[in-house]
């Protein structure tokens, strides 16, 4: 059988991941491959991207060899699968939980009101034998995978989460069944099965694990919404006559038809036809624009009005759809994972519990007193129970699950939790202009009446001519008129001259509202009002003039406001000490006049979408730490690109998909708040840390018999429980004062 070789680059689906060390494992046994270039594991969705000329089974293959599972990942069906996986796997870890959870509680109550025969008496010598059995069976059901995971790690000489749960599991159940077999022979002190120790640990971090899987949701959704902007069907005229085609078969130079309400199939150039499309998801701005011939026209935008003909320039991957996705899909896979502080703590916490559970062991050994092997096996082997602490499983998601609760309080949704980690280190923040600076929605901002006409006068005629047009900016002068209760007149010999204005009678007057070049080409002149034009367009504000009868009679200025707030969350960020840059696609005038408004001093205009991730990605390369506002569909690879993204929660699906934070009100104070909420997380995750290991490691010493030769104390099983539940309780305690964190803009 003929297998399929990547071309340039390939994507995988891995399924199995669990920590930062997997994702070292799988990038090692991918970049092995013959032909491999390069390799990027993005552990947020699970996949991978590998570059060069490699056999695809033989990818898929190493990944399992390496003990996790792979599956080539082509469309869109494919991310409908991938996330049905990541559904199946939660639903797994919460079975899994389940199980063990629900055994170890019944165990602990019976234990609690001394319902269980004691260990070596009649009834105990059947009862814990078979209690020994299912506790193994759960441990196998709910658990083979932290075994698995340790043994992989082993083999490449590192150790992780997994390597000490196996650990600390392991040992209890295989120390409870030495204690039921050598009852006898084994010192009173010594005489407590920690089978529901063992499980309710496992239990713990399945439940850890599942919350996590859950919150960080799914990452493919920004992915399925931009290619859901891109119709499945293209019109075609082939030989004279329109067909719809599939749009994988439209070729380069084929003339397309597009008709009113229709989304664009392909990049092209118009040839025939005239319309107005809203750009947004390109450009972010809201007004639409107009299309003439020899306009270009990009894939996914979408057809207002009129239908037209163009000639496809860019098919396929090559359209700028298809390069958002791309960018996207690379920003994802580069975006470095900040590695489990567990983690961290476990490489180095590992290999010195078991250093010091055979020191134990060897010190017992020769110096204990007789059985001395039997004190030697009970000492080494609970130091490794003691050391594994059930509160590890909460320490991290229970900070992170009381932080975003806080934080949805305020109006803020936390996607992924890595973004409460990094949001306090961020260095620099962008912000998009339309939208998430600004409202997003153009209103009438200036009317000015010029001789004998009235503002009223001047909106009424405007608004009246502009009833019967389909020029972008005829809602938001239609809305002014509304809101002021304008009864519209009757328009007649309507006219609308593409790119100018429109021109009408209205009263047995000839009317014309537009902008210089429509007044230049009726004839009409307006040099003395020229100042007062430069002036508005300073503002950021887009000037029109009616004029009557040939005379100017008044001048109409729509914009896109700033909102009400933007400028004191602003001066938030900067009291943070965070560098502002505004990003646009808009024009520098306009750019300038809103980032003076907003006191933004930094501005960059006229950025398309791939160039905005650039300025991301090359701000990173400078040192800073990147966050990224925005609310567009061209937003979306930057807010992937940025080390945290923030979305702005009125925007699009696809920029809300692709960002680490979503802002639902929409308010730019919510960042400076994030910011102040990310700072509280990484402490409180930190002294959780530090709880979930202090009880255990305070009572290692005991477990290794430091108190036997003064107090002949070896190792109370009440002393292990209660350190277990000391550092369940300090953690969650503690985690819980996030529920009351202060931010210093807000009274919530």
């Amino acid at each position: 059988m003929k297998t399929e070789e990547t071309s340039a680059e390939l994507r995988l689906s891995i399924s199995g991941m669990r920590c930062a060390g997997c994702v070292n494992t799988v990038e090692n046994a991918l970049a092995a491959v013959d032909g491999v270039t390069s390799v990027s594991v993005n552990f947020a969705d699970h996949s991978a991207l590998v570059k060069g000329h490699a056999d695809s089974e033989a990818l898929t293959q190493a990944v399992k060899d390496a003990g996790y599972d792979a599956a080539i990942m082509e469309g869109l069906e494919d991310i409908s699968e991938q996330e049905e996986q990541e559904l199946q796997r939660y639903r797994k870890l919460i079975k899994k939980a389940s199980a063990a959870g629900i055994f170890g509680a019944l165990l602990m109550l019976a234990e609690y009101l001394s319902w269980l025969p004691e260990i070596g008496s009649r009834a105990g010598q059947w009862f814990w034998p078979e209690i020994a059995l299912i506790t193994l069976s759960i441990l196998v059901y709910s658990g083979w995978h932290f075994y698995s995971g340790a043994i992989k790690s082993l083999s490449l000489g590192q150790a992780n989460m997994d390597t000490l749960i196996a650990l600390g599991t392991g040992s209890a159940w295989l120390y409870s069944c030495i204690v039921i077999d050598y009852s006898g022979t084994l010192p009173s002190l010594a005489k407590h099965a920690y089978f529901e120790a063992a499980v309710v640990i496992v239990a713990f971090i399945n439940l850890g694990t599942a919350l996590e899987t859950l919150a960080r949701g799914k990452t493919s959704s920004a992915i399925r919404q931009l290619i859901g902007l891109q119709p499945r069907t293209a019109r075609v005229v082939r030989n004279g006559e329109e067909m719809d085609i599939p749009i994988e078969q439209v070729g380069l130079g084929e003339t397309l038809r597009v008709r009113p309400g229709e989304k664009i199939a392909v990049d092209g150039v118009l040839l025939e036809g005239h319309s107005t499309l809203d750009e947004s998801m390109l450009t972010g701005e809201p007004l639409p624009v107009e299309k003439m011939v020899g306009s270009q026209v990009v894939a996914g935008t979408i057809n207002q009005t009129g239908s037209f003909l163009f000639q496809a320039t860019r098919i396929g991957r090559d359209t700028a759809l298809a390069q958002i996705i791309k960018s996207v899909r690379q920003a994802q896979s580069s975006k470095p994972e900040i590695a489990r502080l567990a983690d961290k703590i476990s490489s180095v916490f590992v290999p010195a519990v078991v250093a010091i559970s055979v020191l134990t062991f060897l010190i017992w050994l020769a110096f204990g007193p007789d059985p001395s092997l039997g004190y030697a096996f009970v000492t080494s082997m609970t130091v490794l129970v003691i050391a594994c602490p059930c509160a590890l499983g909460l320490a991290t998601p229970i900070s992170v699950m009381v932080a975003v609760g806080r934080a949805a309080q305020s109006g803020i949704l936390i996607r992924k939790g890595d973004a409460l980690q990094t949001a306090g280190k961020l260095s620099c923040v962008i912000l998009d202009k339309t939208g998430t600076v600004t409202e997003g929605k153009p209103v009438v901002s200036t009317i000015e009446a010029i001789g004998d006409y009235s503002e009223e006068q001047v909106l009424q005629l405007a608004a009246s001519i502009e009833s019967g047009s389909e020029h972008p900016l005829a809602a938001a002068i239609l809305t002014a008129a509304e809101n002021k209760r304008i009864k519209l007149e009757k328009v007649k010999k309507f006219d609308a001259v593409a790119g100018h204005g429109v021109t009408a009678r209205i009263n047995e007057q000839s009317i014309a509202f537009g902008n210089k070049a429509l007044m230049v080409e009726k004839g009409i002149k307006f040099d003395r009002h020229n100042n007062r034009l430069e002036e508005l367009s300073a503002l950021g504000q887009t000037p029109m003039l009616l004029a009557v009868e040939d005379k100017i009679a008044g001048i109409i200025a729509v914009s896109d406001p700033i909102k009400t707030d933007s400028a004191q969350a602003v001066q938030a960020m900067k009291n943070q000490g965070l560098r502002i840059i505004m990003v646009t696609g808009d024009n520098q005038i306009t750019a300038d006049a809103i980032a003076r408004q907003a006191g933004i001093t930094e501005v960059r205009a006229q950025v398309l979408p791939q160039d905005k991730a650039a300025v991301v990605k090359d701000l990173q390369q400078q040192g800073e730490i990147v966050g990224m506002v925005g609310d567009g569909i061209n937003d979306a690879p930057a807010l992937a690109q940025a080390d945290v993204g923030l979305a702005i929660g009125t925007g699009t699906d696809v920029a809300i998909e692709s960002a680490d934070v979503v802002i639902l009100q929409g308010s730019l104070l919510k960042v400076p708040e994030v910011i102040e909420l990310s700072k509280a997380t990484v402490i409180n995750i930190k002294q959780n840390l530090f709880g979930a290991f202090f009880y255990n490691t305070i009572s290692i010493p005991v477990a290794a018999g430091l108190l036997y030769p003064v107090f002949g104390v070896l190792l109370n099983p009440m002393i292990a429980g209660a350190a277990m539940a000391m550092s369940s309780v300090t953690v969650v305690t503690n985690a819980n004062r996030l529920r009351w964190t202060k931010f210093g803009n807000s009274n919530k």
